[in-house]
């Protein structure tokens, strides 16, 4: 089996209201960051995972993201392998 890093990127749909990223775009403003808009807060997952292929790791992440690490209701992910 192989070893592969995997960058997971978990942010919120587009639809759905972000209260933490309206704080910290009302935090950057009071801070004088005036040019700062449409702030997202996101999640970052890092891992290593073995598989017989880049194809099967690629099918076992979509599954982690999609069954655990993410809630497809209202959240998007994606994924790079290294």
């Amino acid at each position: 089996m192989d070893k592969y890093n995997a960058c997971i990127y978990i942010t919120l749909r587009p639809s759905v209201l972000d209260p933490a990223g309206t704080a910290v775009s009302s935090g950057l403003k009071q801070l004088g960051y005036e040019g700062v808009e449409g702030v997202r807060i996101g999640k970052y997952v890092e891992l290593t995972i073995a598989a017989t292929s880049e194809e099967s790791a690629r099918q076992q992440l979509d599954l982690m993201c999609d069954q655990f690490l993410a809630n497809p209701t209202i959240e998007n992910y994606r994924f790079e392998l290294r």
